[in-house]
């Protein structure tokens, strides 16, 4: 057998998604009929939408059966406290990452991009200022910043070799970085020399995000370390985006930045959600947490609204996923783990001039599509001509031009048809440029 026959099998499993959904009820010519939100309603029927972060599979039926004792009990009014939510939280990062968090630290939000704009809006330098991103990253960041007066300092994420080259020429004080390079399976790493360089420059915050999107990096204690004694040191104030790190894969370590930034005395909050992991992203819930007592207070500046337009099925949403759906998130992270062995071995046998360094956390492929003749913004060709929509590295910043994002949460099959499509056109483009040389 092959080896992508094999990862078709073990991909396949026992036919069912994590909520034992028969995968024939998932296909997308299906899901268009049934669901109306972006992944389903952007495109027509023709093209294969593999695009905004998404899972195609069922919610969980722990969460489904909390919004439906919400909405039999007529329980759809305003939220008014954050209490059960945290409680459940806490204990879920607890269990999870033994992460120690008091639960007052807890705060709700309509979602992350809500919880991301408002902590900036407390930035203790004033509105005005100078942020930083690592790039390419997620494009909702580019446009939560419009509604602030931040002007936007992107540094790009090392790669590689970069990062290599990065290591040898700072020595042995560059630790961090050696550690992140020597871990296998990691595609990037943050230039902790050019955020130094900007931190020095007199920037107000920085936006961390972790694991990264679209790397699916869950960056290490030593780097995370790194970062937050720059912070500490410059006054830097770090809103830290930990959306994807319940979805961290099996064997993989995620370290939340809220406890180490607590310990070197840097100001910052995390904002982040169940929305990812157990796929609620309409469900609108979010939290903002405090690192600490100084950025709790800094909290207490949020205005009240940012709690009460919280939904309140997000919040029974979200502690049903924290606590009674844990079982849910496992298998849904193996099945992850299990479409992205898949990947692996159909890029390898069909895109041979397609880059592709699998991550560590969450379900989006990074794919370096600069060698196979698509031109600086891939994901439009694909959409016109091979009908897959993807999302055009473009719109993720600097050293986004010639990649695409692809999303993974999705039936067995649904990749197959994917990587035909990717590959129908990569094939004809390669000839076309071959033709003219």
């Amino acid at each position: 057998m092959t080896a992508e026959s094999d990862c078709y099998t073990a991909a396949i499993g026992a036919g069912v998604d994590p909520s034992g959904t028969p995968w024939a009820e998932l296909d997308p010519a299906l899901l268009q009929t049934k669901r109306s939100s972006i992944k389903w309603a952007r495109y027509p029927a023709d093209v294969l939408p593999m695009f905004v972060a998404e899972m195609d599979f069922a919610v969980a039926p722990e969460i489904r059966a909390a919004l439906h004792r919400a909405v039999d009990a007529s329980d759809i009014g305003y939220v008014d406290s954050p209490v059960s939510y945290a409680e459940a939280f806490s204990d879920f990062v607890a269990d999870r990452w033994n992460w120690q968090l008091p639960r007052e630290y807890v705060r709700l939000t309509t979602d992350v991009a809500t919880g991301v704009v408002e902590a900036l809006r407390l930035a203790p330098k004033g509105q005005q200022g100078r942020l930083v991103l690592s790039t390419p990253c997620y494009p909702g960041f580019f446009e939560m910043l419009q509604e602030l007066p931040f002007e936007v300092a992107e540094v790009p994420l090392l790669l590689g070799r970069e990062a290599r080259a990065h290591l040898d020429k700072h020595g042995e004080n560059d630790q961090p970085v050696a550690e992140l390079v020597e871990a296998a399976g990691n595609p990037a790493t943050l230039n902790l020399a050019a955020i130094e360089h900007e931190f020095e420059a007199g920037a107000a915050a920085f936006i961390l995000c972790n694991p990264h999107n679209p790397h699916g990096v869950p960056f290490s204690s030593a780097e995370l370390t790194s970062l937050a004694k720059l912070a500490a040191a410059h006054d830097v104030f770090v809103v830290s985006d930990e959306i994807h790190a319940p979805l961290t894969h099996h064997g993989a370590t995620f370290t939340p930045f809220a406890p180490i930034a607590a310990e070197t005395g840097a100001l910052s909050v995390t904002v982040t959600s169940a929305s990812k992991g157990w796929n609620l992203a309409g469900a609108k819930c979010a939290s903002i947490v405090a690192a600490d007592d100084r950025a709790h207070r800094l909290l207490g500046g949020l205005p009240p609204e940012v709690l009460t337009r919280t939904s309140i099925l997000g919040v029974h949403a979200g502690i049903a996923a924290f606590t009674e759906a844990r079982d849910w998130l496992d298998r849904a992270v193996t099945q992850i783990q299990a479409n992205q062995r898949l990947f692996v071995a159909l890029a390898t046998a069909q895109l041979p001039s397609v880059g592709y360094a699998p991550g560590s956390a969450g379900y989006l492929a990074w794919l370096d599509l600069r060698s196979a003749s698509l031109g600086d913004t891939p994901a439009e060709r694909l959409l016109q001509e091979a009908r897959i929509g993807l999302n055009d590295g473009k719109h993720f910043g600097t050293g986004g031009l010639g990649f695409a994002r692809l999303n993974l949460a999705c039936a067995p099959d649904t990749i197959v048809h994917g990587v035909e499509r990717i590959a129908s056109l990569v094939s004809k483009a390669a000839a076309q440029t071959g033709d003219q040389a």
